[in-house]
């Protein structure tokens, strides 16, 4: 195996090709192009996974109301079958 030098020679690589990937992602596309390069751009998918996040959310707290509310539901439920058995003890 490799001495800790080629290990951190690797890791260096990858971490520029990283950095290198993300500048090209980030770059703004140039005033000629239009259309679809435009349409699938960086920023556009950006919005898309912002709206995303967005409507996950609301839905989300919409399943915790609703869990939350069958949780109550199935606590009441519980409790009164418990004061039955113990009324009738």
């Amino acid at each position: 195996m490799g001495g800790w030098r080629s290990k951190v020679i690797f890791l260096l690589i990858v971490y520029f090709a990283g950095f290198a990937t993300a500048v090209y992602c980030l770059a703004p596309v140039p005033e000629g192009r239009s259309g679809r390069a435009a349409e699938k751009g960086f920023v556009r998918s950006v919005f898309k996974s912002d709206e995303f996040a967005q409507s996950f959310n609301v839905e989300m707290h919409k399943c915790l109301d609703l869990a939350k509310d069958a949780a109550q539901r199935t606590g009441d439920l519980i409790k009164q079958k418990l004061d039955e058995r113990h009324a009738n003890s």
